[in-house]
Protein backbone atom coordinates (compact mmCIF):
# COMPACT_ATOMS: atom_id res chain seq x y z
CA UNK A 1 0.00 0.00 0.00
CA UNK A 2 2.88 2.42 0.81
CA UNK A 3 4.47 1.49 -2.57
CA UNK A 4 1.19 3.07 -4.08
CA UNK A 5 0.98 6.07 -2.80
CA UNK A 6 5.21 6.57 -3.46
CA UNK A 7 4.43 5.79 -7.13
CA UNK A 8 1.49 7.96 -7.17
CA UNK A 9 3.95 10.99 -5.57
CA UNK A 10 6.52 10.12 -8.23
CA UNK A 11 4.09 10.52 -10.90
CA UNK A 12 2.69 13.94 -9.95
CA UNK A 13 5.90 15.04 -9.83
CA UNK A 14 6.69 13.93 -13.23
CA UNK A 15 3.56 15.87 -14.38
CA UNK A 16 4.33 19.09 -12.16
CA UNK A 17 7.85 18.67 -14.06
CA UNK A 18 6.26 18.19 -17.62
CA UNK A 19 4.73 20.81 -16.72
CA UNK A 20 7.09 23.32 -15.58
CA UNK A 21 9.01 22.10 -18.63
CA UNK A 22 6.24 22.91 -21.16
CA UNK A 23 5.42 26.89 -19.09
CA UNK A 24 8.84 26.98 -19.86
CA UNK A 25 8.48 26.17 -23.54
CA UNK A 26 5.93 28.15 -23.90
CA UNK A 27 7.24 31.50 -22.27
CA UNK A 28 10.82 31.33 -24.28
CA UNK A 29 8.42 31.16 -27.65
CA UNK A 30 6.32 34.21 -26.46
CA UNK A 31 9.98 35.70 -25.76
CA UNK A 32 11.31 35.30 -28.77
CA UNK A 33 8.31 36.15 -30.79
CA UNK A 34 8.43 39.38 -28.91
CA UNK A 35 12.13 39.55 -29.64
CA UNK A 36 11.49 39.20 -33.51
CA UNK A 37 8.79 41.69 -33.48
CA UNK A 38 11.19 44.12 -32.51
CA UNK A 39 13.57 42.79 -35.23
CA UNK A 40 13.62 44.75 -38.92
CA UNK A 41 13.57 41.56 -41.58
CA UNK A 42 15.58 43.87 -44.03
CA UNK A 43 17.80 45.32 -42.17
CA UNK A 44 18.79 42.06 -39.93
CA UNK A 45 17.70 39.57 -42.08
CA UNK A 46 20.68 36.55 -40.33
CA UNK A 47 19.44 37.82 -37.13
CA UNK A 48 15.53 37.46 -38.26
CA UNK A 49 16.54 34.34 -39.73
CA UNK A 50 18.36 32.54 -36.68
CA UNK A 51 15.50 33.81 -33.97
CA UNK A 52 12.62 32.47 -36.48
CA UNK A 53 14.36 28.59 -36.94
CA UNK A 54 14.83 29.17 -32.73
CA UNK A 55 11.62 29.85 -32.32
CA UNK A 56 10.21 26.66 -34.83
CA UNK A 57 12.80 24.33 -32.96
CA UNK A 58 11.91 25.37 -29.72
CA UNK A 59 8.02 25.35 -30.86
CA UNK A 60 8.57 21.39 -32.77
CA UNK A 61 9.62 20.48 -29.02
CA UNK A 62 7.35 21.89 -27.24
CA UNK A 63 4.74 19.83 -29.64
CA UNK A 64 6.99 16.50 -29.04
CA UNK A 65 6.75 17.26 -25.35
CA UNK A 66 3.34 17.69 -25.17
CA UNK A 67 2.45 14.08 -28.19
CA UNK A 68 4.62 12.22 -25.32
CA UNK A 69 3.16 13.27 -22.16
CA UNK A 70 -0.75 12.76 -23.94
CA UNK A 71 0.43 9.48 -24.86
CA UNK A 72 1.76 8.40 -21.80
CA UNK A 73 -1.25 9.74 -19.76
CA UNK A 74 -3.52 7.87 -22.34
CA UNK A 75 -1.64 4.44 -21.56
CA UNK A 76 -1.79 5.14 -17.56
CA UNK A 77 -5.92 5.98 -18.36
CA UNK A 78 -6.33 2.83 -20.45
CA UNK A 79 -3.97 0.78 -17.65
CA UNK A 80 -6.41 2.15 -14.65
CA UNK A 81 -9.28 1.47 -17.05
CA UNK A 82 -8.54 -1.90 -17.15
CA UNK A 83 -7.82 -2.64 -13.30
CA UNK A 84 -10.81 -1.04 -12.74
CA UNK A 85 -12.76 -3.56 -14.57
CA UNK A 86 -10.95 -6.73 -13.65
CA UNK A 87 -12.28 -5.50 -10.09
CA UNK A 88 -15.28 -5.11 -11.04
CA UNK A 89 -15.73 -8.41 -12.65
CA UNK A 90 -13.96 -10.22 -9.82
CA UNK A 91 -16.18 -8.32 -6.95
CA UNK A 92 -19.47 -9.45 -9.45
CA UNK A 93 -18.21 -13.28 -9.55
CA UNK A 94 -17.56 -13.76 -5.89
CA UNK A 95 -21.01 -11.52 -5.17
CA UNK A 96 -22.84 -14.07 -7.29
CA UNK A 97 -20.72 -17.12 -5.93
CA UNK A 98 -21.43 -15.79 -2.43
CA UNK A 99 -25.30 -15.10 -2.44
CA UNK A 100 -25.91 -17.88 -5.32
CA UNK A 101 -28.62 -19.95 -3.54
CA UNK A 102 -30.44 -17.00 -1.49
CA UNK A 103 -32.60 -14.50 -2.69
CA UNK A 104 -31.40 -10.34 -2.42
CA UNK A 105 -35.18 -9.34 -1.35
CA UNK A 106 -38.49 -11.16 -1.90
CA UNK A 107 -41.37 -9.17 -3.81
CA UNK A 108 -45.15 -10.42 -4.36
CA UNK A 109 -44.94 -12.74 -7.09
CA UNK A 110 -47.89 -11.13 -8.68
CA UNK A 111 -45.14 -7.97 -9.58
CA UNK A 112 -43.16 -9.55 -11.41
CA UNK A 113 -45.10 -12.50 -13.27
CA UNK A 114 -43.81 -13.21 -16.78
CA UNK A 115 -39.97 -12.71 -16.02
CA UNK A 116 -40.33 -14.32 -12.49
CA UNK A 117 -37.85 -17.44 -13.05
CA UNK A 118 -35.38 -15.36 -14.59
CA UNK A 119 -35.46 -12.71 -11.85
CA UNK A 120 -35.23 -15.15 -9.32
CA UNK A 121 -32.16 -16.35 -11.05
CA UNK A 122 -30.08 -18.30 -9.45
CA UNK A 123 -31.84 -18.69 -6.36
CA UNK A 124 -34.77 -20.34 -7.61
CA UNK A 125 -37.09 -18.79 -4.72
CA UNK A 126 -40.82 -18.02 -6.08
CA UNK A 127 -41.11 -14.15 -6.02
CA UNK A 128 -37.16 -13.61 -5.13
CA UNK A 129 -34.91 -11.33 -6.98
CA UNK A 130 -31.51 -13.16 -7.30
CA UNK A 131 -27.72 -11.37 -7.14
CA UNK A 132 -27.31 -12.17 -10.75
CA UNK A 133 -31.27 -9.71 -11.76
CA UNK A 134 -30.18 -7.54 -9.04
CA UNK A 135 -26.34 -6.81 -9.91
CA UNK A 136 -27.69 -6.03 -13.67
CA UNK A 137 -30.15 -3.51 -12.52
CA UNK A 138 -28.07 -1.51 -9.76
CA UNK A 139 -25.49 -1.19 -12.79
CA UNK A 140 -27.99 -0.14 -15.54
CA UNK A 141 -29.27 2.38 -12.72
CA UNK A 142 -25.50 3.82 -11.76
CA UNK A 143 -24.83 3.72 -15.36
CA UNK A 144 -27.85 5.98 -15.99
CA UNK A 145 -27.11 8.34 -13.41
CA UNK A 146 -23.22 8.90 -14.62
CA UNK A 147 -24.80 9.63 -17.71
CA UNK A 148 -26.84 12.45 -16.93
CA UNK A 149 -25.10 13.65 -14.63
CA UNK A 150 -21.57 13.12 -16.74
Amino acid sequence: MCSTFARAGQLSKVFQKDAEAEMEMRTDIQEMKMELSTVSMMDEFARYARLERKINKTTDKLKSHVKSRTAYQAKVKWGVNIVYHVLQAVLMVTLIWKFYASPVTVLPSKWIVPLERLVAFPSGVAGGVGITCWLVVCNKVVALLLQAVG
